[in-house]
């Protein structure tokens, strides 16, 4: 297990990779994107360095459209794409909780609140019918052909909900219900949204787009909070063996002889979530991919042995630190990385949610 000085060389070195208006790329020069910058900034609490942290969240609130999103991608200061994702946009609600859990600092959230709610607002208006969330939606008018950088909202939705975004969504709405709660300000429609979510997640895979060779597709739903128990226990064996190399880690896509270190962090903590004792054992397996001065590599090619690409990346230091918390304890942050103690669940039983598949008539049949 890395120890506490191990964890603050590791958040230093995504320190290193900040841009001085805050923003965190995936590696030097390299894209922005919401989701991951979060991620590195819930890192860099749990790291310490909460300067650093607090700039990564000023970026959030500065850089928010209107409507609630933040552009798929920023190279240094630049938009490079214009259009809006689902799951990122999502995402800062987790970050903003899993802060107040680690610091109790009731300002920030106050501060953040407006920021998260037009942000969930707008995830929960790209809901489809079965209850997945449409992956993301171009930034122009409806029916146009408009590229990146155009101003206008985004209108056109992009039709089909990816499994693993919806469920890192259903994991988002769940602490956004929490912050709604800590600002006695109810959500009701989040809460509805999210437990519709929940069933399409475990009762309607069919609903999903089929990226069923990318591991994330596999474990998300676990990661994610939206299936535990018993069918947790059952969806990480049935794939088992077709994504976790021995001793290395976790492939990224299950037709390629590439492991990498961020999707392994992330199955170690949906292991961790549910009990399982390997998790510990699969974090250990990544530790080849740490460099001297506490980085990571994103991957490793076998059996040739060779780190691909040739970079160092923040969201895989990132998922390393977090997943660190998880298995140790160290910070009230590993309760809502593990999603074991956000405090809020979504109702499953059929009659308390609007669903528009056929089940609740299916379970009164039977």
């Amino acid at each position: 297990m890395l120890t506490h000085r191990q964890v603050a060389q590791t958040a230093d070195a995504i320190v290193a990779m900040q841009e001085p208006d805050g923003a965190i790329p995936w590696t030097t020069g390299d894209r922005t994107d919401v989701w991951d910058h979060v991620e590195c900034a819930m890192a860099l609490v749990v790291g310490g360095r909460h300067d650093a942290a607090m700039a990564a969240y000023d970026w959030c609130m500065r850089t928010q459209r209107p409507d609630g999103s933040w552009p798929m991608t920023v190279i240094e200061g630049v938009v490079d794409d214009a259009s809006t994702e689902s799951n990122m946009t999502a995402y800062l609600a987790v970050g903003v909780l899993h802060h107040w859990r680690v610091c109790r600092d009731r300002a920030f959230v106050e501060r953040m609140w407006p920021v998260v709610r037009r942000a969930l607002d707008l995830v929960v208006s790209m809901q489809l019918p079965f209850g997945g969330v449409a992956w993301s939606r171009a930034w122009g008018a409806a029916g146009s052909d408009t590229g990146p950088g155009d101003a206008g909202p985004g209108t056109v939705p992009v039709a089909g909900a990816l499994l693993a975004g919806s469920s890192s969504i259903y994991q988002a709405l769940r602490c956004g219900v929490a912050l709604a709660e800590l600002m006695d300000d109810p959500q009701p429609d989040w809460e509805m949204a999210g437990a519709r979510l929940g069933h399409a997640l475990r009762d309607h895979r069919e609903g999903f787009l089929d990226k069923s060779t990318y591991s994330m597709d596999w474990y998300y739903p676990v990661l994610g909070g939206a299936v535990r128990g018993e069918a947790a226990e059952a969806r990480v064996a049935d794939q088992w063996e077709t994504f976790v190399v021995d001793g290395l880690g976790v492939r990224c896509v299950s037709t390629n002889p590439w492991v990498t270190g961020a999707e392994t962090c992330e199955l170690v903590m949906a292991l961790a979530a549910i009990d399982d004792h390997r998790a510990a054992r699969l974090f250990a397996d990544m530790q080849h991919l740490r460099t001297d001065e506490g980085a990571y590599w994103t991957g490793l090619v076998y059996p040739e042995h060779v780190n691909w690409p040739q970079e160092h990346s923040t969201f895989t230091a990132a998922a390393v630190i977090l997943a660190w918390d998880v298995l140790t304890g160290t910070t009230p942050g590993a309760g809502v990385m593990s999603g074991r103690e956000i405090g809020v669940e979504f109702p499953d039983a059929l009659d308390e949610i609007a669903l528009e598949c056929d089940c609740r008539t299916a379970s009164r049949v039977r």
